[in-house]
């Protein structure tokens, strides 16, 4: 997506330096833009755990090009292969619950085997990568042309008067390869001329909505607003809200999806204010062998640090952390939570809308069916 006018991505091999993958350090934006460079395959594991990249599509990128990274440095190591199983794991643990994470790690030992020389294993690492971070755009750039339509049909109801989307945390490029999720359809029907505006909930702990969607949305043109993350019911009781689109993390079998903290409660609000509620998620996001998301689902729990300190920009333009409650309080920071089923009107895939059920979701994905049966 665009950057000050030129186009980026969030993940991608150096030009110069094919042992150097380059990613943008999102902890330093909206007020510093800069790359990050990965050198290592623990540089892989330090950028998905401490939320250098994040996103549940991004993160399992990085992975794929992390075990890229770990077969470069082992390549004169006997226990070569033994050294790429030791690095999938650390980079499974670097974060449990986004789904494409572990499905990125299986699909990328899928394509190297024992009787591979190192040189062969490095190249077809390389190409699985670079060919899952090209597959991860286009699957989101197909998932704005479905999710458009949405957004059309409800411009035309209202005479071409702007509607009005509210999404939570980051599910846009940043947290992909390119065109994001539940943004997707945004930027898309902004560029097709459709006038829309975006409530950005701020997403307290780390203000992913307030950091990273708000900055997104600008650099693009969007219109938007950044509103505290309790606002969203109110702005539904009062006609404010056309559409509820939100991301995804991991989606069930049977349509349940696990999303950052404080997204089931806007789902609650929008079923009892009939607004409806769409996710947004290709098909790496969906964990086929779980149908009960909130009991099958780890719910990771972050440092309670995060709720008790927010980092900002003061006025004289340094990056500060300011503490946000006593010292002797004790703090709880989950990070995600699971809307059920029966909350979500659609989901909104590459192949196309579907209920969120298992009929509706096995109608795009048959094989899915065949693969179970």
């Amino acid at each position: 997506m665009l950057v000050q006018g030129r186009h980026v991505r969030t993940i991608w091999r150096s030009e110069s330096d094919a042992s150097v993958i380059r990613t943008i350090d999102q902890r330093l934006l909206p007020f510093t833009f800069a790359y990050r460079d990965l050198v290592t395959s623990g540089d892989a594991v330090e950028a998905i755990r401490e939320m250098i990249v994040r996103g549940a599509p991004l993160i399992g990128v990085t992975a794929a090009y992390g075990l890229y990274l770990a077969a470069l440095e082992a390549r004169s190591d006997p226990f070569f292969h033994d050294h790429l199983m030791e690095t999938a794991a650390r980079l499974r643990d670097a974060r449990p619950t986004a789904v494409n994470l572990a499905w990125a790690i299986d699909r990328q030992l899928g394509i190297i085997d024992r009787s591979m020389t190192p040189g062969e294993a490095c190249a077809r690492l390389l190409a699985g990568a670079e060919e899952m971070a090209n597959e991860d755009a286009e699957r989101c750039r197909m998932i704005g042309e479905h999710g458009a339509g949405l957004i059309e049909a409800i411009s035309r109801r209202k005479n071409g008067a702007p509607v009005n989307v509210l999404t939570h945390c980051n599910a846009g490029w940043l947290a992909c390869v390119d065109y994001g999720t539940a943004t997707a359809p945004i930027y898309l029907a902004h560029d097709r001329g459709m006038h829309l505006h975006v409530w950005v909930d701020e997403t307290r702990p780390r203000n992913q909505g307030a950091r990273l969607t708000a900055w997104e949305l600008g650099n693009h043109g969007v219109p938007h607003t950044v509103v505290a993350d309790n606002t969203g019911g109110h702005l539904m009781q009062h006609g404010e809200v056309d559409l509820v689109i939100v991301g995804c993390d991991r989606a069930t079998a049977t349509g349940d999806a696990c999303n950052k903290i404080g997204t089931y409660l806007k789902a609650l609000a929008a079923r009892d204010n009939a607004i409806p509620f769409y996710v947004a998620l290709p098909s790496s996001t969906i964990d086929w062998s779980i149908r009960d998301g909130i009991a099958q689902i780890p719910i990771e729990v972050r440092s309670e640090d995060e709720v008790r300190y927010i980092d900002g920009e003061n006025e004289r333009g340094e990056n500060t952390r300011v503490a946000t409650m006593p010292p002797s309080s004790p703090a709880l920071n989950y990070g995600f939570d699971v809307t059920p089923a029966r909350l979500i009107t659609g989901l909104i895939t590459e192949r196309g809308i579907c209920t969120a059920d298992e009929e509706g979701m096995l109608g795009l994905f048959p094989e899915r069916g065949a693969a179970d049966a």
